[in-house]
């Protein structure tokens, strides 16, 4: 599992292969066929590409998840959903279009 703490802020794009916890700051593009959690404190200003998608934090762009995206209750979420499925609990907020079902395999 690998963490980018609260404190980091990066700019660019990040590939991993397994596991990814985001809590500092992120703007560029994320992709991955893993799982990606992105904290409380996490923000991500970018385009993402996932197996799944689990977002406590803040995410301005668009989310394309091949199994799964979750949108927990303190999560604010600008952009368009591409997911598996999707499950968004009650508090988080979500302006954007979603579209479940099938999605192909993250690409690059």
């Amino acid at each position: 599992m690998n963490t980018l703490a609260k404190d980091v802020e990066i700019k660019g794009s990040i590939r991993f292969a397994q596991q990814l916890i985001v809590e500092g700051k992120l703007e560029g593009e994320i992709v991955s066929e893993g799982a990606l959690t992105i904290g409380e404190n996490g923000y991500i200003k970018g385009n993402i590409q996932s197996g799944t998608v689990v977002i406590f934090g803040r995410v301005d762009g668009d989310i394309t998840s091949k199994e799964r995206c979750e949108a927990k209750s303190t999560a604010v979420i600008v952009g368009d959903i591409t997911a598996g499925s999707f499950a968004i609990e009650e508090g988080a907020t979500f302006q954007g279009r979603s579209r479940v079902g099938k999605v192909p395999a993250v690409t690059r």
